[in-house]
């Protein structure tokens, strides 16, 4: 088939490397090819750490994608980081949010390791003052701003386009085209990079005083690395932009958690709109137009569930099958 896929970020962009890999022909459409909410990413490949309550459904599909993501990765030859996710709990009301989200991943069959503070601290020796956590050991990390590159490089994304396709994909974040605008919302998320020679050995994910915050390392280079720290969440209506209340909030919250990061040096604030949809669930498949699919509504798990989108959206196009759960006609019950 000849095919449209509107979006340059990593969604579209991971559909368009698996449709020409089944032999199709692929034409990407992004006025700024990788510079949506992919460019912001932290890139957790982190289902377990990222289940909140009565979504059981996205976490099943993260983990159907963090299996696709080694080959994945290895093909495009991207470096994924595999020592896996700490979760850190300050004071006690921390505590019981970490206690509680062990108790999901318990119910779900997820292996998870409780840790006390002295545990903790011997496995992630740059922590603060902590009252204890756990450990997911089968969660990677990866860089999005290098998927997008490695994908791009393969798969360069043109301005606009002419000329007849069987298909469109639209991929286009959370500003999606009409008449599918109402089905995704933006919900702000800001995000501070820093360089320090003391990162944490782990994705850190950590509750301080009931404020979130995660620390996300990249591989060293010269003996420093970058970390990514982040994020916010805020529904609006405005540009995305970084606020000094929601790095201030970021930066507070990673001090106290990894005190050596008093140290690193800012480099990057940035903010960016992940595409919201009302049941959190993604738009995966086609619409009541003839010929259009959609690859949407990601929210904040877009890169981990991005091989997972190409294969279901290649497998659509070449053979109708849906997931009804993920069918963009679904009418929502919450």
């Amino acid at each position: 088939m000849r095919i449209r896929i509107l979006g340059a970020g990593i969604i579209g962009l991971a559909c368009a490397d698996e449709l020409v890999r089944r032999g199709h022909t692929v034409v990407v459409v992004d006025p700024q090819p990788g510079r949506g909410a992919s460019h912001a990413a932290a890139g957790m490949l982190s289902p377990a750490g990222e289940l909140w309550h009565g979504e059981t459904d996205v976490f099943d599909l993260g983990q159907r994608s963090l299996a696709l993501w080694p080959a994945f990765a290895a093909r495009l030859g991207v470096h994924l980081r595999a020592e896996g996710t700490v979760l850190a709990a300050v004071d006690s009301g921390d505590r019981q949010e970490v206690d509680r989200r062990l108790k999901l991943l318990a119910d779900l069959g997820v292996e998870a390791q409780a840790l006390s503070a002295s545990e903790l601290l011997a496995l992630e020796p740059g922590l603060g003052p902590v009252t204890g956590g756990a450990l997911l050991p089968d969660e990677l990390s990866v860089d999005p701003r290098e998927v997008v590159g490695a994908l791009l490089d393969h798969l360069p994304a043109v301005r606009e386009t002419a000329g007849s396709f069987e298909a469109t994909v639209v991929a286009t974040g959370a500003r999606l085209p009409e008449p599918f605008t109402q089905l995704v919302r933006p919900v702000r998320g800001e995000i501070v990079r820093v360089c320090t020679d003391d990162p944490p050995r782990h994705t850190v994910r950590g509750w301080v005083r009931g404020e979130q915050v995660y620390a996300v390392p990249r591989a060293l280079r010269e003996g420093r690395a970058e970390v990514v720290i982040g994020a916010t969440s805020e529904e609006h209506d405005s540009p995305p932009v970084p606020t000094v209340g929601g790095v201030s909030r970021l930066l507070d919250a990673a001090r106290e958690l990894l005190p050596g990061l008093e140290r690193a040096e800012l480099v990057e604030a940035i903010a960016r709109d992940r595409p919201a949809t009302v049941d959190h669930l993604p738009l995966i498949g086609p619409t009541e137009v003839d010929g259009v699919v959609l690859a949407a509504g990601h929210y904040r798990h877009g890169v981990l569930l991005a091989p997972l989108t190409a294969r279901l959206v290649a497998d659509h196009l070449e053979t109708g099958v849906v997931e009804p759960a993920l069918d963009p006609r679904r009418r929502p019950a919450c």
